[in-house]
């Protein structure tokens, strides 16, 4: 296997909720990553919350030289966006934020973030996109000539031959703005997939909250916020307390730290139409019986198999990373 050397350049686009906030520690807090910037984008929460907590979340980890950038507050289409305060808590951080302002975001969009850390390292910058594919969408309108231009493009979203969790089809990233998925997924750039059919195998226990309340302040602040995101998902999805850490399985693929045992790189688009498949991202997967040939035009890696044990790496990441930088007791308002 090759061993990743030097640190993996990275741009973080969030819509920073539970596990958005997993993946941002990860990215701040592992050698394997030169976290250069963190967009946020509507999703889990509207897009202040989610600046908000992005801020939080690099000022946490004592990286308050990471810029966090603001950006799109809804679809491409300008249709009314769709939120997911029941599964991350009305604050985004599971009820169980400080509720503090800290910092403040960069003077440009994440869109022109994208393009402007792009451009002062060609070849070199891979753009992870855990959320809503919206500032990447409006990234590559800006700079047609991104796509020659990044080292490749992660994204945690779709679905292959799992189930969706929105509809019976199409995983909630993609399906709150298809449209800007579909021109993501149409661009000349090398795409790598990490979908539902990983991230719904690779859950967090009761048994890793205490391990992380163990740890410094900052484990323990992941501890709180994780609590109602476990029970949401023994509700819909489990039957027990276990939750996806989807967001963190894209930055440690794009940061080599997860290396998929399979991979496949596929055609794929994103359905745009009004129908019930809409949000899906179609993966042409015929030729798994013989192993996956190559494919002409193929230019999109779908994660379809990862180690599930991989969970425990990020806990004792994070569980180690000490103490937070900021105060982590509850701020009252009047």
């Amino acid at each position: 296997m090759t061993v990743q050397t030097t640190p993996v350049r990275m741009v973080l686009d969030c819509d920073t909720g539970v596990d958005d906030t997993l993946a941002i520690l990860y990215a701040a807090l592992h050698p394997a990553v030169d976290l250069l910037g963190v967009g946020s984008v509507w999703g889990n929460v509207d897009v202040d919350t989610a600046t908000g907590n992005s801020l939080h979340t690099v000022h946490l980890a004592g990286r308050p030289d990471i810029p966090v950038a603001r950006g799109a507050a809804g679809p491409l289409t300008g249709a009314p966006p769709v939120f997911a305060y029941h599964v991350h808590g009305r604050d985004g951080q599971g009820n169980a934020g400080t509720g503090r302002a800290v910092g403040r975001p960069a003077g440009e969009t994440a869109a022109e973030q994208i393009i402007r850390l792009v451009r002062a390292h060609p070849g070199e910058v891979e753009v992870v996109a855990v959320g809503p594919l919206t500032n990447l969408a409006l990234a590559l309108g800006l700079c047609p000539q991104l796509p020659g231009m990044v080292r490749g493009v992660t994204i945690m979203g779709g679905a292959a031959l799992a189930p969706g969790n929105v509809t019976e089809v199409a995983e909630a990233n993609i399906w709150c703005d298809p449209e800007a998925a579909a021109a993501v997924f149409r661009a000349p750039w090398p795409l790598t997939m990490v979908g539902l059919d990983v991230t719904m195998r690779t859950t967090l226990d009761d048994g890793h909250r205490a391990r992380l309340a163990a740890g410094g302040s900052i484990g323990g602040y992941v501890s709180d916020i994780l609590d109602h995101y476990l029970g949401y998902f023994a509700s819909v999805a489990f039957g027990e307390r276990r939750s996806c850490m989807h967001d963190v399985l894209a930055v440690a693929v794009a940061a080599g730290t997860l290396v998929p045992t399979l991979a496949p790189t596929v055609r794929a688009f994103v359905e745009t139409g009004d129908g019930p498949t809409r949000g899906q991202t179609v993966c042409d997967l015929r030729g798994m019986y013989m192993g996956f040939p190559p494919q002409d035009g193929a230019s999109c890696r779908v994660v379809l198999q990862t180690d599930p044990a991989f969970a425990d790496e990020v806990v004792a990441l994070i569980a180690g990373a000490g103490d937070s930088a900021v105060p982590l007791d509850r701020e009252e308002h009047a």
